[in-house]
């Protein structure tokens, strides 16, 4: 989460697959930090999104293209060598397409509160199949 938050002021290190990361493995792992990481006011409706439907919000959308191809288009003008300008072409056209085919998330759906786990609890002990095992041998 560390990185998360330095990438968010260093244009080279990416914010987003960090955030992501870390909801996940918080997610297994402490309850406590993936609520506290659902509840930031900033970055937890992105994750949220990205968790239910693999969908991102229209401005995080746009900010991202269009700040990839300002640093391809700043790049091939300082580069000194065109294959180091293919090359940097190259790299950006897999992310950009991805980006590109992602679907927007309705701005206007609010994250319901009750998606997030209780805290102390984990989902092998609150899912029915074990409780109906376990309550089914007595």
């Amino acid at each position: 989460m560390a990185l998360a938050f330095i990438g968010a002021f260093l244009p080279l290190l990416p914010t987003t697959p960090f955030l992501l990361v870390a909801a996940a493995c918080f997610a297994k792992s402490s309850p406590r930090l993936y609520n506290m990481l659902l509840a930031n006011k900033v970055f937890g409706p992105m994750i949220y999104h990205w968790q239910q439907s693999r969908c991102i919000p229209k401005r995080a959308k746009m900010l991202a293209l269009s700040s990839m191809v300002v640093a391809v288009l700043w790049s091939g003008y300082i580069l000194p060598t065109v294959w180091l300008k293919v090359l940097v072409v190259a790299l950006v056209v897999w992310p950009f397409v991805f980006l590109w085919r992602l679907p927007i998330s309705n701005s206007h759906q609010q994250m319901p509160l009750t998606n997030h786990r209780p805290v102390g609890k984990s989902p092998e002990k609150s899912s029915p199949e074990k409780v109906t095992k376990s309550s089914g041998g007595k």
